[in-house]
């Protein structure tokens, strides 16, 4: 016997319109020109996926640095925690020199398209390693470093708030990776930085650092992932029993050299995005707030 079920003759691209307009009207935030992807069916279906499983089987794991952290805001670049030490109260005029020297070095090799991760480690390990002792040796004080954040530039994305309320309200779990600055303060004086030196990308190895604390978040197999470089995308491999990962990474610069290499690395690219509209408007409809 045969039973005629009407949407079985719906044409595939019909349907596929259909579960994209959906999409659309539930997340229009994805419709953003800011908003690059190269699979969206994965992507509805990974969104569609976490939605039904909810707040409780969900865990956040980001960067800090130009992905919390703005890139730029009114066409002027931020600074990283890094450049925040580049300040009269900290740093001499001939450490701040060497370090912007460092970076003009090693800052092209970081974002350069064509070289691959690699080839890329021993100069990233070179440049950090680099700036560190140049920052030991200016004995930095923990009082004035508190005051040289408090007059820096350096600024969240817009809608930061929302995002970490919304964690918070959820009680999601949200780890913070980092390649800034952590250090060992001894009669308030850097003395040396602490744990091993993690980097643009050797994220990886700091993922494992913190195998125990995935471990205690293993009935959380979803996992949304923010990142603003290739090498972020390696944050979630501590997990070991993942169900449904999403990457959003944020194309802050150099678009044109990077964008097809971040579109088929992340599950959604945000180009020069200084927001955090799409990755609230993720989160909202994967967790939504309870109704007042």
């Amino acid at each position: 016997m045969v039973y005629h079920i009407p949407w079985i003759y719906v044409p595939v691209r019909s349907a596929l319109a259909i579960w994209h307009q959906l999409t659309k009207s539930e997340i229009p935030e994805l419709a953003k020109a800011s908003v690059l992807m190269r699979d969206r069916s994965r992507v509805e279906t990974t969104i569609q996926a976490m939605h039904r499983a909810g707040p409780d089987a969900l865990q956040v794991i980001s960067d800090f640095d130009m992905t919390l952290s703005r890139f730029a805001y009114n066409g002027t670049r931020c600074p990283t925690t890094h450049n925040i030490l580049d300040n009269d109260l900290l740093i001499n005029d001939a450490c701040k020199k060497r370090i912007r020297e460092l970076l003009n070095i090693y800052y092209p090799i970081e974002i350069d398209a064509a070289c691959t991760v690699e080839e890329k480690l021993p100069h990233m390990v070179e440049w950090w390693t680099s700036v560190h002792e140049l920052l030991i040796q200016q004995k930095i004080r923990k009082d004035l470093l508190a005051l040289a954040v408090e007059q820096s530039s350096a600024m969240l994305r817009e809608g930061y708030r929302v995002f970490f309320d919304h964690l918070q309200q959820q009680q999601v779990p949200l780890l913070i990776f980092s390649a800034g600055v952590g250090d060992i303060l001894e009669e308030g004086e850097l003395q040396a930085f602490k744990g091993p030196l993690i980097h643009t990308f050797n994220k990886r190895e700091g993922a494992l650092l913190h195998a125990a604390h995935f471990r205690k978040l293993r009935e959380r197999p979803n996992v949304l992932l923010l990142g603003d470089s290739l090498g972020d995308l390696t944050m979630a491999d501590g997990l070991a029993h993942t169900q449904h990962t999403l990457t959003v990474g944020f194309l802050n610069d150099q678009v044109g050299e990077r964008r097809e290499s971040y579109i088929n690395s992340y599950d959604i690219v945000l180009v020069k995005d200084e927001t955090m509209d799409v990755p609230n408007a993720i989160l909202n409809y994967i967790a939504p707030a309870p109704a007042k």
